[in-house]
């Protein structure tokens, strides 16, 4: 217990020990890190300067996209001039908040990506009363409820994870801060916190699953009643690219986060790290929004009105 008052850093994993292999690695994570905030970027421009896009929807995308601006930002700029000047030292404070950036963007995601499924919901299978459900009022709400709870959680799960007390090593197997490599360092019982997060995982990573599968599965039934072909391709195509980013963010955050300890491997944390912490937010304008013909005509007016 004496050496655990005397951790005032950690160390973080760099992406490999080879330097040639760390910048490659760094270099390619620093151009979808840019792809990202360009992807993202484009999209909150052109819903915001586009009257036409100011719609439920679109509201969505535009605050999911400047989330994920924040939520890639969190991460990866820092991890890779690490990686790139072999710099892991990290500070408690630092350590603390980049825990609290992750958690609260990570609950804010699934929440958002729920509510885009309400929204996919309302608008195929009750169209009639798609204006008097999804308000712009309803939209402001919500927001504010997601951000409120994440708050709420980021907060609790960063504060019960630094009571601990860390003695068995500084060295965090992961080439950013999360709950679960700092569990593994605590030389203290970490029952508590694990039963936290998976009452945290069933409560709301569960309860939003729940929510958009069911969701989807109505929206399949009402899609498969649609007599013309090309309108029910149209329909799973505003829903499918959905589907996968939250299967992909779900699946991989859930396994990171709940898995026993004893499985741990670095290199596969850290590689399903990247699944929902980096992919999310760089495939989001791509399969989401910019595949949209109302995002490319937005997008192609703000052009021309910049060039002009």
């Amino acid at each position: 217990m004496t050496n655990s008052t005397m951790v005032t850093e950690f160390l973080l994993e760099v992406f490999a020990e080879s330097w040639e292999f760390r910048l490659l690695l760094s270099v390619l994570f620093l151009l979808v890190y840019l792809g990202s905030l360009l992807g993202n970027l484009t999209i909150i421009i052109a819903t915001t300067v586009d009257q036409t896009l100011n719609t439920p929807m679109y509201f969505f995308l535009r605050n999911l996209s400047i989330l994920d601006m924040g939520y890639i930002s969190v991460t990866v700029p820092n991890s890779c001039i690490n990686s790139i000047a072999d710099h892991r030292n990290i500070s408690m404070a630092g350590c603390a908040t980049q825990i609290f950036l992750v958690f609260f963007c990570s609950c804010v995601e699934i929440q958002f990506l729920t509510t885009m499924a309400q929204d996919r919901y309302v608008a195929i299978c009750k169209p009639l009363m798609y204006p008097v459900i999804m308000t712009h009022q309803f939209c402001v709400q919500m927001t504010l409820a997601s951000l409120l709870t994440s708050l709420i959680l980021a907060s609790v799960h960063t504060s019960k994870t630094f009571q601990l007390s860390f003695c068995h090593s500084n060295i965090v197997p992961q080439f950013f801060c999360d709950i679960p490599s700092l569990l593994r360092l605590s030389c203290t019982d970490t029952f508590n916190n694990k039963l936290l997060l998976l009452l945290t995982a069933i409560g709301l990573s569960g309860s939003c699953f729940t929510f958009i599968a069911i969701s989807y599965v109505r929206i399949l039934s009402t899609v498969l009643k649609i007599p013309v072909k090309g309108e029910r391709g149209k329909a799973f195509s505003t829903c499918v690219p959905h589907i996968i980013v939250v299967s992909v963010f779900l699946s991989s955050g859930a396994y990171v986060y709940l898995k026993p300890p004893a499985t741990s491997v670095i290199v596969e944390d850290m590689t399903l790290s990247v699944f929902y912490t980096i992919v999310p937010p760089f495939l989001n304008p791509i399969i989401y929004s910019l595949r949209n013909k109302q995002i490319k005509e937005a997008v192609k007016k703000v052009i021309f009105r910049f060039l002009s």
